[in-house]
């Protein structure tokens, strides 16, 4: 054998029409007028097919293209002609048919356990929004709503009182319904950072080396015994009460002393339960294609986009 390589090509790609036509006639012994049965699946009403609907959804929502490159793309790609006024419709209908989904995980997430929560600006109809996402590691619920206030959430949880809400440190976050509150660490580390970039030398340094210490033990708790695991927990305690004794004197170091020792029973809350989360890393991953989106096409023309 001397050489191997292959070349690869696609086939062309046409849509693939089915036609119906119905006939009828007028029967003669009880004199009435009949007309064939439609077929499964075959009723009238728009003519593109759910793959149709599957691609146009994922070529807008996934990839953020616009009706009109959407439409040359169909035509060029798929040699199907699709307007965007026929494609707007079409979301439109695939949004209807959402609906029964939406009910099933709104139901599921208002019987969560642990809760996940984030939020980040919409444009929707020229207007600024803001974009929720309520989520853990089963299930995840968004919503664009023209408030960043608390009643967001009252509403999207109803009555239900998880056992654990994991955020950062919003005002609106912090008025959760849960009976207990995870802060995310990421966004303290990054905040202690930035307190030491600025001139803190006393309590910012301290408070950084013992997040990273927590998220140590984190990593490695599935080889620890609950002993053990026991004992680091009351170790970081113990250094987190010397550390809030410190005195710094630069201002975002003082910012940071006095905030830490209002949250002392909410930074290592997941070092007790092994599914919380120590981040709200899940949360900003889930709304970053939303992020993306929004840049892309500046977001949203009307309330059912």
């Amino acid at each position: 054998m001397q050489a191997v390589y292959e070349k690869i090509e696609l086939p062309p790609i046409k849509p693939i029409i089915t036609r119906i036509e119905r006939y009828g006639g007028h029967c003669a012994c009880c004199q009435t007028d009949y007309v064939a049965p439609v077929p499964l699946g075959m009723e009238p009403g728009s003519p593109f097919g759910s793959s149709i609907q599957s691609l146009i959804t994922c070529l807008r929502y996934t990839h953020a293209i616009s009706y009109e490159r959407m439409s040359g793309i169909l035509a060029s790609v798929f040699g199907l002609k699709i307007s965007e006024g026929p494609i707007a419709n079409l979301l439109g209908k695939v949004k209807t048919s959402l609906d029964d989904r939406i009910s099933h995980i709104l139901q599921r997430l208002r019987q969560a356990k642990l809760i996940c929560s984030d939020e980040t600006s919409a444009r929707v109809n020229g207007q600024n929004q803001w974009e929720w996402v309520f989520q853990n590691q089963d299930i995840g619920l968004h919503v664009i709503r023209p408030s960043r206030g608390t009643g967001v959430i009252n509403e999207v949880i109803g009555e239900h009182r998880p056992q654990v809400w994991v955020s950062d440190l919003f005002s609106a976050q912090k008025n959760h319904p849960a009976a207990q509150w995870q802060v995310c660490l990421a966004h303290q580390l990054r905040d202690c950072q930035y307190a030491i970039d600025a001139g803190d030398k006393i309590f910012a340094p301290a408070m950084k080396m013992l997040l990273l210490r927590a998220f140590v033990i984190h990593r490695r708790r599935d080889k620890m015994d609950e002993t053990r695991l026991d004992r680091y927990r009351k170790n970081l305690q113990e250094k987190l009460t010397r550390i809030l004794n410190l005195a710094p004197h630069q201002p975002d170091g003082i910012r940071l002393r006095k905030r830490y020792g209002e949250l002392i029973d909410n930074l290592f809350l997941f070092l007790e339960d092994a599914a919380i989360p120590p981040t709200n890393n899940s949360s900003e991953q889930a709304i970053r294609m939303s992020t993306i989106f929004r840049r892309v096409t500046n977001c949203f023309r009307s309330e059912w986009g």
